[in-house]
């Protein structure tokens, strides 16, 4: 069994989802149309953190979505994410700056 755990831990950092914070991410399906180093569908994480925005403005285009700060593909609402997720992923996107 811990052969297994690290095993995993390794495989996870490997892959960019090592924090509790990235797993959130992952359990929420934004790594679906985002990715930390580089463009998906939606920017990276890190060309949002480098975007210097508040954790309150990234917090609610979470929640609310957007569309044309980063090209012609909208962000759909994400409402089913609550206000606490939402802050604990903008912490996190801007802690990649």
């Amino acid at each position: 069994m811990k052969i297994a755990i690290i095993t995993a831990a390794i495989l996870m950092s490997a892959s960019g989802i090592a924090s509790a914070d990235q797993a959130l991410a992952k359990k929420l399906a934004c790594l679906s149309c985002h990715k930390v180093d580089a463009k998906l569908v939606g920017p990276a994480f890190k060309d949002v953190a480098a975007k210097k925005e508040s954790v309150a403005h990234l917090a609610e285009a979470i929640q609310k979505g957007g569309k044309g700060k980063w090209g012609t593909s909208p962000m759909p609402p994400q409402p089913k994410v609550t206000d606490e997720e939402a802050k604990k992923l903008a912490e996190w996107i801007n802690g990649l700056k």
